[in-house]
């Protein structure tokens, strides 16, 4: 029993092929509209578990990550308690859940959630840990409470441990603080993680520092507050030579500073979002806090650096920054409302809807940002679809690939696509349990139609019912 897809075209190459995966349902499917590509990755994502799961799960996070063709993520440790590796105690907001469970650290928890809730969980995961205890920015963590989770010890640990390791350290939503920076930086180097980089502080100030700001008479927030992290940072990566990942890179002058970092050499590398791709700070008129965000929405000039440096290639990957909150939160007003939107379900869309239509980069191009170059970022590596078909259908006139037949079916994760298919964005369909997005009712193109992992459909919007059954002769 298998669902094959016939005449579906492989991303990088063009060359048409019948894929086929197993399946319960024996379909076949004319997918001559349909592209397959490896699926996406997304280095930064905040599924609230533990401890405001009101807002969002890990069930909700990951099945919206499915719905939007994503297959791997990693988590941020801005978790309640933080992801610090430390035991959670007794009374501690959101220790309870932990310690019903028999466990002690978020990382054992979040390790172990799909054992202690009895799900299966539609996507891979990695961990993040905090940079300082309790992500307060006062005091590093210790690695010795964290560098067992990383990837090693497979012998010793559960599948479990080994599914999920503790792959990079940040206190994203605040940059690491001068004081404790150098200590964090040698933490990174000595147990070989990378440093995820929240590059923007400001003590004041709601949304980007400009017309807009005056406009609605709230503090602006400093272009130069970006700025002052990334060049710290780059000017510690030259003395040190750790790698950094700068987050949600938003303005102008960050993009010239990282590029000119690049150019020397240094182990530097960054992302957007598509939020800083689709909107400038005059946003904020139109969808009052839910355009509200850290580092905020800039300004027109720096929305068309952002696209410059995708172009050019600073950028080397598009990151959702999924961030849910619940609408009741965001109506709080702009001094209030937390920061953040949902992206997962979108960012496919709203991307391929200003960079591919808008002529900046190709069909191609946008795949390798959101799922070969994060992959690598995450030290993975992306299903090789062209490497499959030389192994296991070399001399056909049309080729095919069997995911069933593949050496190993269990490292291969895809994603099909309808990369020209025009649609609304419609947020009360949305598998995350938020709506906080400024994006609803968009005009979009480009859709994910399947994800699958380990040669399995995890997810799909097919239409089944719709397709031609294979004939069986009864």
């Amino acid at each position: 029993m298998a669902i094959t897809f016939t005449d579906i075209k492989v991303w990088d190459t063009g060359e048409r092929i019948d894929l086929t995966v197993p399946d319960p349902r024996d379909v076949t499917i004319d997918a001559s509209a349909l592209t397959v590509a490896p699926g996406f990755e997304d280095p930064h994502v905040h599924f609230r578990d533990p401890g405001q799961t009101y807002k969002e799960s890990m069930v909700s996070g990951c099945m919206a990550a499915a719905s939007g063709g994503y297959t791997n993520v990693l988590i941020m440790p801005n978790t309640v308690p933080a992801m610090d590796g430390l035991q959670v105690q007794e009374g501690e907001p959101g220790a309870q859940e932990i310690l019903n469970a028999g466990y002690h650290t978020v990382i054992d928890y979040l390790q172990h959630y799909e054992q202690i809730h009895h799900v299966t969980l539609p996507v891979r995961y990695e961990l993040c840990v905090c940079a300082t205890k309790g992500r307060a920015g006062l005091e590093p963590t210790d690695p010795k409470d964290w560098t067992w989770y990383m990837p090693g010890h497979d012998s010793e640990k559960d599948p479990a441990q080994i599914a999920h390791p503790v792959t990079a350290m940040s206190d994203d939503g605040s940059a690491v603080p001068e004081p404790v920076l150098r200590q964090v930086f040698d933490n990174v180097k000595s147990t070989g993680l990378y440093l995820i980089e929240h590059c923007e502080h400001h003590d004041v100030g709601a949304v980007n520092e400009g017309p807009v700001s005056r406009a609605l008479n709230v503090p602006g927030i400093p272009e130069d507050t970006e700025l002052a992290i990334v060049q710290r940072d780059i000017d510690l990566v030259r003395e040190t030579g750790v790698h950094v990942h700068f987050q949600h890179v938003s303005t102008a002058i960050s993009f010239d500073a990282i590029r000119k970092a690049k150019a020397e050499g240094l182990p530097i590398t960054c992302e957007t979002a598509p939020h800083y791709l689709a909107l400038n700070d005059e946003a904020l008129l139109e969808y009052g806090t839910l355009a509200k965000m850290n580092p905020p929405l800039r300004s027109e000039r720096d929305r068309l650096a952002t696209i410059k440096a995708i172009e050019d290639g600073t950028v080397d990957m598009i990151a959702t920054d999924h961030a849910p909150h619940t609408l009741e939160e965001k109506d709080r007003g702009f001094l209030e409302a937390p920061n953040g939107i949902i992206g997962l379900e979108c960012a496919y869309a709203v991307c391929h809807k200003v960079l591919v239509d808008g002529g900046h980069i190709s069909d191609q191009r946008l795949i390798e940002l959101m799922s070969l170059n994060p992959a690598q970022l995450m030290g993975r590596h992306s299903t090789d679809i062209a490497a499959l078909l030389n192994t296991s259908s070399k001399c056909a006139v049309k080729r095919s690939l069997n995911l069933s037949e593949v050496e190993h079916p269990e490292l291969v994760d895809l994603n099909i696509l309808n990369t020209t298919e025009q649609w609304s964005i419609d947020a009360s369909r949305f598998l995350s349990k938020a709506r906080n997005t400024p994006f609803n009712g968009w005009d979009v193109s480009g859709k994910p139609y399947a994800t699958i992992i380990a040669s399995a459909l995890v997810f799909d919007r097919l239409g089944l019912d719709k397709a031609t059954e294979t004939e069986t002769g009864e």
